[in-house]
């Protein structure tokens, strides 16, 4: 059989698609982006796998515990941003609305929201970057059922829904609603509401709300279709445990 020579040119091209080759290999051998220092939970049932992601985007509001603190961003597209609350002094200095963003961390399931442990605003160029749970102690305590967080005055909401929102987990915990008011209520009782945290949906709202120099935020006391239809939803309300999630 006649040998064949390869030329210098054939001989480079063949080199070059060994190294491509390698460096592919060695890409799709790097190990995922570290999990958050401060340990994201796992997802619950039915909400699929937590996987690495990214998010960026502009920041249209921030997002708010009942008792004010931040807990992440809403970016113009709907994708939720979450960043714990002991970050809140730092989110709210390197933040601001309208501010363009990037942020690194895990997403949950279907799920529009990424729980980050890195966010970076382009504008001021400062990174917030969640390095675990401050020390025990150094954290108020968790305010007990039916008691407002200092400074929310009760008070009744009348709007529409702008978009259903969620926690960390990605457990449906309330909605913001389009004046600019975020409700929020325990996940088990806001599954049960949750035909009214459509968007587009008139609902009505009562409850203890804050206002902050991030925004309005209202623990829901009592929710429903119009001021004349609320559903008791306080500590004294009862509700069967939501339905497991239907077969996949």
């Amino acid at each position: 059989m006649p040998l064949r020579f390869l030329s210098r040119t054939s001989l480079w091209r063949i080199g070059m698609g060994a190294v491509a080759l390698g460096l592919a290999r060695l890409a799709s051998a790097q190990p995922p982006p570290p999990p958050p220092a401060w340990g994201a939970p796992p997802p619950p049932p039915g909400f699929g796998q937590t996987q690495p992601g990214t998010a960026s985007g502009i920041v249209s509001h921030f997002l708010l515990t009942p008792r004010g603190e931040l807990e992440g961003v809403l970016l113009a597209d709907g994708t939720e941003v979450h960043t714990p609350p002991h970050l809140t002094d730092q989110l709210g200095a390197a933040v601001r609305i309208g501010d363009q963003v990037q942020a690194q961390g895990w997403r949950i399931g279907s799920v529009n929201l990424i729980e980050a442990y890195t966010l970076t605003d382009l504008r001021t160029g400062q990174t917030v970057v969640d390095q675990g749970p401050p020390p025990p102690g150094t954290r108020p305590p968790p305010l007990p059922p039916g008691v407002p967080a200092p400074g929310a005055q009760a008070a009744m909401v009348t709007s529409v829904v702008q978009q259903p929102i969620y926690g960390p987990r990605g457990d449906l915990n309330g909605a913001l609603l389009q004046d600019g008011t975020e409700i929020k209520m325990p996940p088990h009782i806001a599954w049960q509401m949750a035909g009214l945290l459509q968007p587009g949906r008139q609902i009505a709202a009562q409850g203890f709300v804050l206002s902050t120099p991030y925004g309005r935020v209202m623990e829901v006391q009592a929710l429903g279709p119009s001021p004349n239809q609320l559903t008791a939803i306080g500590p004294s309300a009862v509700f069967a445990p939501p339905p497991p999630p239907p077969p996949r």
